[in-house]
């Protein structure tokens, strides 16, 4: 008889392992079922939330889906979504040190960040240390997660309490004087109470000419067995990063200019500074064996300042680079409610896992932007030499008001999800979801207002089969939806043309793979294929430049191979490499036929570790990335390289000590761009050490 679905009781030790702190067992299947415990040096994920919003094995997810645990990148001093995600298959950076910015799959997924699965999509740069894992689910995900998600999402798995954990102090040190300490504190008050506390700070600079940075951190949380069935886990999260803005160096001839990967071109006196807020509770109650009713809420809040003087362009006459100089003020604030029943039951022999869910959201943005005046009497913004930049020299005139909005977003959502398993070898997934998504906003400086309405449906459904015990095939399809207003929030009241008027981006998804479990279930591997597209995308009228039509097409199609694990004995591997060919196919706008910028047609990583339980350890691995191109233009180009990276480390009972050395040949490189005159330089070489004490 095949084994039935069923829930666990809520444990608090399963708190801390479940990505959004749900507390249910995954879907058992006869010969093929997945232990939730893993090695704590194995890189693995084999059990995962994101996907599913159920605790499926992501061997049974009909879709691709690729996890970093944090712990395996900060031994290298990597505190930065973009760093830590490099090398994994067809994702690619694309941002500076304004905010995150990721394609997956060659789409952008700037504005699809979410924490513990709840949106996040501010623009701020994310701190890990309160992260236990980063996992990237690759293609739309609208059918739970609502709009955007063209490429994929990332959700960051926070730390969350876990009875019996014991405490750790961690202090870590470089060049570039970079220095931290931080401590991952818990403790048990009674048997029904388990506490958790990371906080930290760190400092640094950078091989970037007056660039630094602070970080602080602060983030308790709880999880308290009220009941036998009732079980509570609140978070909280206070963060921030003030920082110098580093914007790159400029393109010049189609490739960036031959300049010092030190130089810079802001000022003394630039600088961003980002204080977040997140506060997360989640109440899961069991009402049967069968059936669980989750409530989450999650309040997000970022106040973010900057001033900032940027490279805009190069003179070619003058060998002079050209800046302007901004300044902005940003308050946002995020309100998210979620309720979900989860449950399973038997029809006629088939087993169902149901999960219904209701989602609303209430998001605030009030950036107010500043810009140098131009006119009679005012002071430009200076240029400076490409070769010998004279930092000093920066704007000191007066600024102007150039914009101030204020934007409300109102959503809500329905949806349904049935993880159908047929026999032993046959298992369906099919979703669907309603949302509603309703925009305001108000140009404070004119005194108008514009709100648009839209709402749409998102479909995904796939299907895995396992004819082998160790080997699951599988294939789906998804779409998602981008309404006007709902990528960086906020539209413009009185905007010329149907800018405010257009119905959703649609994008969709075929792809097939194998899942795979090797050498006595030691390692995993993932083989995809796909196609993605963005099927009406925006693009001026080549007749009348004031209106937007939804003509355009972009494609990415790849292939993607991931494989984690142990190969034998203390030996572990953790890599991939991604094939890919993103271009946008139909544009009005002279684009037709270029490739996607910032997307290299193929990328990979391969880290291979020795580490046995205590004594002596140590890792070595490669990230390659190909050429990519600057700007969607394709005028610049960013040429393809390889880093090499390696640490060793001896731990003994309480104590854990290491070295990393990155970028062991010092190549030079360009890590992303932003445009073809700010493209950012790869870090030289560099030492980092990391000591830490449990207890």
């Amino acid at each position: 008889m095949p084994a039935p679905f069923r829930l666990t009781p809520v444990t608090l030790g399963l708190s801390a392992f479940l990505s959004s702190g749900f507390a249910y067992s995954a879907t058992e299947l006869p010969a093929t079922s997945i232990s939730a415990e893993t090695q704590v040096d194995d890189p693995r994920v084999k059990v995962s939330n994101t996907a599913t919003r159920t605790s499926t094995p992501v061997r049974y997810v009909p879709q691709a889906i690729d996890s970093i645990k944090t712990a395996n990148v900060a031994d290298y001093g990597i505190n930065d979504i973009e760093d830590a995600l490099s090398g994994i298959p067809n994702v690619s950076g694309g941002g500076d040190t304004r905010f995150d910015s990721l394609r997956i799959r060659g789409f952008d997924a700037s504005n699809d960040f979410y924490l513990d699965g709840i949106r996040d999509d501010s623009q701020y740069k994310r701190d890990l240390h309160n992260i236990e894992r980063v996992e990237v689910l690759k293609g739309p995900a609208a059918v739970l997660y609502g709009r955007g998600s063209q490429g994929g999402i990332v959700n960051r798995v926070s730390k969350a309490p876990e009875a019996g954990r014991r405490s750790t102090l961690e202090a870590q040190g470089g060049s570039e004087d970079l220095r931290s300490l931080y401590a991952d504190l818990s403790a048990d008050p009674s048997e029904n109470i388990s506490l958790r506390l990371n906080m930290g700070n760190m400092d640094e600079n950078s091989f970037r000419d007056g660039v630094s940075g602070n970080r602080k951190l602060f983030a308790p949380s709880m999880s308290w067995q009220l009941t036998p069935d009732l079980n509570w886990l609140v978070q909280y999260e206070y963060s921030r990063y003030n920082r110098t803005p580093d914007r790159g160096i400029p393109g010049v001839g189609g490739r960036p200019a031959d300049v010092g990967r030190d130089t810079t071109y802001g000022n003394d006196h630039d600088f961003i500074d980002d204080k977040t807020q997140s506060l997360r509770s989640r109440l899961s109650y069991e009402l049967n064996d069968n059936w669980q009713l989750r409530h989450t809420l999650g309040v997000f809040k970022l106040d973010s300042d900057f001033d900032n003087t940027y490279l805009t362009g190069f003179d070619a006459k003058t060998n002079k680079v050209t800046r302007q100089h901004w300044q902005q003020d940003l308050t946002t604030r995020n309100v998210y409610n979620n309720v979900e029943l989860e449950g399973g039951f038997d029809t006629f022999g088939l087993e169902h896992r149901l999960l219904t869910g209701i989602e609303t959201g209430s998001q605030r943005r009030d950036p107010t932007l500043y810009n140098a005046a131009t006119g009679r009497g005012t002071q430009p913004v200076p240029s400076l030499d490409l070769y010998n930049p004279d930092r000093s020299q920066r704007h000191t005139g007066r600024m102007q008001v150039s914009s101030s909005s204020h934007t409300e977003v109102e959503s809500r959502a329905i949806y349904v999800q049935d993880q159908l398993r047929l026999n032993d070898q046959w298992q369906l997934l099919a979703g669907l979801r309603y949302d509603t998504f309703d925009i305001e906003s108000t140009n404070k400086l004119r005194n108008i207002s514009e709100d648009r309405d839209s709402h749409s449906t998102s479909p995904r459904f796939g299907v895995v089969w396992t004819p082998l015990q160790n080997h699951s095939f599988y294939a789906s399809w998804t779409k998602t939806f981008s309404p006007v207003g709902g990528g960086l929030i906020g539209i413009t009241p009185g905007a010329a043309g149907n800018t405010n008027d257009l119905s959703p981006e649609l994008t969709k998804q075929k792809e097939i793979g194998v899942k795979s479990d090797w050498l006595d279930d030691r390692l995993s591997t993932t083989l995809a294929v796909y196609e993605l597209e963005l099927y009406n995308r925006r693009t001026t009228d080549p007749n009348d430049p004031t209106l937007t039509v939804l003509s355009g097409l972009q494609r990415s199609r790849g292939i993607e191979l991931t494989g984690t694990g142990k190969i034998v004995g203390n030996w572990y591997v953790r890599g991939g490499v991604g094939v890919q060919d993103a271009t946008i196919e139909k544009d009005n706008n002279g684009l037709e036929g270029k490739r996607v910028n910032n997307v290299a047609k193929h990328n990979g990583s391969l880290f291979l570790t020795w580490k046995p339980e205590m004594g002596w350890y140590g890792e070595t691995g490669l990230t390659l990335v190909g050429q990519r191109y600057a700007d969607n233009a394709n005028t610049t180009v960013l040429p393809g390289y390889g880093r090499w990276d390696a640490l060793v480390g001896y731990r003994h009972k309480d104590w854990d000590l290491r070295a990393a050395l990155n970028n062991i040949t010092d190549r030079e490189y360009y890590a992303s761009a932003t445009s073809a005159f700010q493209i950012q330089p790869g870090a030289p070489r560099s030492l980092v050490m990391t000591g830490t004490y449990s207890f």
